[in-house]
């Protein structure tokens, strides 16, 4: 079941509801070597959050655990938890394009677990780094006052990361509401530089000192290249030279710095004052500066300590949801920093951890600062997926009243469709009675035999051709019908088979039985293939 949000062309957003572990199997066959970062917060088994153990895995030892309560009593709570991360990991790896990362949130409970199971599925080389995120002290403490968890980041092929030479950048925390600020003076000023510089130092005098854009307000003067700072420009340790410079306005030598200048060669001062990169004083009595431009240096190194009070992530959440039931969501500006640094702007982001939908909020925050066209899959297993994870998106693409951002509210933009997660496809189950329609069962073999079917359209014909490509025809000989499939309704007879070769191309044919045999099939360019068998693998 499937339900649009705000429908838009090539949308391709999604949030399903569902076991993740069903909901990645359904993500393989359109998104193997797709998803460019996955982000991830899974249950950390505190003992106190009493996650559930759901995969119905055919096993005496699983089929004990499925659906129990999982509390710090539950001596093998450690070892079920593994139990559960171990499948999803590896499909994770599959979905991850070549030069993917994987972010993935957790604390001391089990990070000891993770790094070795990482290690072993990623491969030790392919670990980047295990950042701390620091959130703030709790005074309730009775020893040390635990405020941090982790974030384990790997990529699933760091040597292309080398190769290409990435390096990882995320823009300063303030830069976005000064270049906003900027541009409202512009439009108000024109070509006034003179007056937009001194309109934004008086705004910078008017912000919190706490403020992230109050530290970069030594970035106060504006030219037609932009927005920068008058730096120092002269020689580091001194004894630079002290070659003459003309001051533009008064024709005058300028003075020249106690330590000499920065450039030892006069020529290229010259071409720097050419090219207006030099900042002169009214006159010739002030020593010049050499202009350092804030889109130049707007991006640093992300520190592996991130410094976030967890409480304004909460704040923002009861403001979007009246209804919150989520006391520790993740913030949504450390998201979009991982996010921001390791994705290109057109990427897709995969959370299968859901919870509140902080990283769909995070990749429209995105989009709609740089014009991005960047998508999120969310899935989420929990009963609260149409009420707080999608809700709380559908609000922020709508606009949400009373916050100070002003994207926020105003409305980010954007759509979704939300799914409900259906029946996992199984050969057992099939092999019981419980059968899947017709175009699930036609798109998942398509998917077994390495076509995407992203796009495709599959309806159910007289003749049972689903799909034809450039050289062959598929059909698909099937209904959800168990005596129906027991006789000859679908079953590949010699009346089929005439028809199917009357078209002269060759044929892959899904069916409970054939009434010839594979070699004579062969010779008619026809290759049979008894479901449900293609089904798992069999």
């Amino acid at each position: 079941m499937k339900k649009s949000y705000n429908p838009q062309k090539d949308s391709d957003n999604m949030i399903i509801h569902g076991n993740n572990l069903d909901a990645l199997k359904s993500l393989l066959p359109n998104y193997r070597s797709r998803i460019n970062c996955i982000y991830i917060d899974p249950p950390y088994n505190t003992g106190s959050n009493n996650w559930k153990y759901t995969d119905n895995v055919d096993h005496p030892v699983f089929k004990s655990w499925l659906n129990k309560e999982i509390g710090i009593e539950d001596m093998s709570r450690h070892e079920k938890w593994l139990c559960m991360m171990w499948p999803r990991l590896q499909i994770l790896k599959e979905l991850l394009t070549d030069d993917g990362i994987i972010f993935i949130s957790i604390d001391d409970n089990e990070y000891h677990h993770l790094r070795v199971m990482m290690d072993d599925m990623f491969g030790e080389d392919n670990f980047i780094a295990t950042c701390v995120w620091e959130g703030g002290l709790k005074n309730d403490s009775k020893y040390f006052s635990v405020s941090h968890d982790y974030i384990l980041c790997y990529s699933k092929k760091k040597s292309l990361l080398s190769d290409k030479g990435t390096r990882w950048r995320h823009k300063k925390d303030g830069i976005d509401k000064i270049y906003k600020q900027v541009e409202h003076l512009r439009k108000q000023y024109k070509d006034n530089y003179r007056k937009i510089s001194s309109e934004l130092k008086t705004w910078y005098k008017s912000l919190p000192k706490n403020d992230p854009a109050f530290k970069h307000r030594h970035y106060n003067e504006v030219d037609k290249r932009g927005l920068y700072f008058p730096g120092d420009i002269s020689w580091p340790g001194g004894g630079g030279p002290d070659y003459e410079v003309i001051h533009p306005i008064t024709k005058k030598p300028v003075k020249v710095p106690v330590r000499g200048w920065l450039n030892p060669d006069k020529n290229v001062m010259e071409q720097q004052i050419a090219d207006n990169r030099i900042h002169f004083g009214d006159d010739e009595t002030t020593v010049p500066k050499i202009k350092r431009y804030l889109h130049e240096t707007e991006s640093k190194v992300m520190a592996s300590v991130i410094y976030k009070d967890r409480r304004a992530a909460k704040q923002m959440l009861d403001k979007i949801l009246s209804y919150n039931e989520f006391e520790n969501p993740k913030d949504v500006s450390v998201i979009k920093d991982l996010i921001s640094m390791v994705t290109p702007s057109d990427g897709i982001i995969l959370d299968s951890f859901a919870g509140s939908g902080t990283t769909a909020q995070a990749v429209l925050e995105l989009n709609k600062e740089d014009g991005g066209n960047r998508r999120f899959i969310l899935v989420e297993l929990e009963d609260y997926a149409d009420k707080i994870t999608a809700e709380r998106v559908r609000r922020v693409i709508k606009g949400v009243p009373g916050v100070n951002d002003d994207n926020l509210k105003k409305g980010l933009g954007g759509s979704f469709t939300y799914y409900t997660l259906g029946k996992a496809m199984d050969k057992e189950k099939m092999l019981k009675g419980d059968l899947p329609e017709y175009k699930n069962l036609a798109a998942y073999l398509l998917y077994k035999v390495g076509i995407p079917t992203d796009g495709i359209r599959i309806e159910q014909t007289a003749s049972s051709l689903f799909y034809k490509d450039v050289d062959t025809d598929y059909y698909l000989l099937y209904t959800p019908n168990v005596e129906m499939l027991r006789g000859n309704d679908c079953t590949l007879t010699e009346g089929r088979i005439k028809k199917i070769e009357k078209r002269g191309r060759n044929a892959v044919v899904f069916a409970p039985d054939a009434n010839m045999s594979q070699l004579d099939l062969a010779k008619r360019k026809i290759e049979f293939s008894r479901i449900p068998y293609p089904v798992d693998g069999g």
